[in-house]
């Protein structure tokens, strides 16, 4: 196998792992889990942040899987490194357990696996200088 397609194959994988987890978390903020308000709470952040955060994540995945825009992709990728970093920082900050801690590191590897692997037709055309 070339590098090429292990490197397609790598991205891809990562990618469909990414936007399964941004998905699946973002659905959950939209419901508002009795668990998921008594966290933010922990965290000292008002409840409704969850109803956005659930948005921007749903929205991130549309705009990580079409085709094209891939000025839209990178504030996408952008925007999940920054939820998942603030999202560990955060659970950090107030003394979380480990098993707060590994979701967001996942999404953080997976985002950050998937932007730099990422096909050269999703990414910003270089001008030449």
């Amino acid at each position: 196998m070339t590098t090429s397609k292990k490197q397609k194959i790598t991205y891809w994988v990562a990618t469909l792992w990414l936007a399964l987890g941004m998905t699946s978390t973002g659905i959950i903020q939209l419901i508002k889990l009795e668990e998921d308000i008594e966290m933010m709470n922990g965290l000292g952040y008002p409840v409704y942040l969850l109803t956005i955060l659930g948005v921007w994540k749903i929205l991130g995945v549309i705009a990580i899987l079409v085709p094209k825009y891939p000025l839209i992709k990178e504030w996408a990728y952008a925007g999940f490194f920054f939820m998942m970093t603030g999202a560990l920082t955060s659970h950090l900050i107030v003394g979380d357990g480990v098993e707060r801690l590994f979701g967001p590191t996942l999404l953080i590897v997976l985002t950050i696996i998937s932007w730099y692997l990422r096909p050269a037709e999703r990414k910003i055309p270089m001008q030449n200088q």
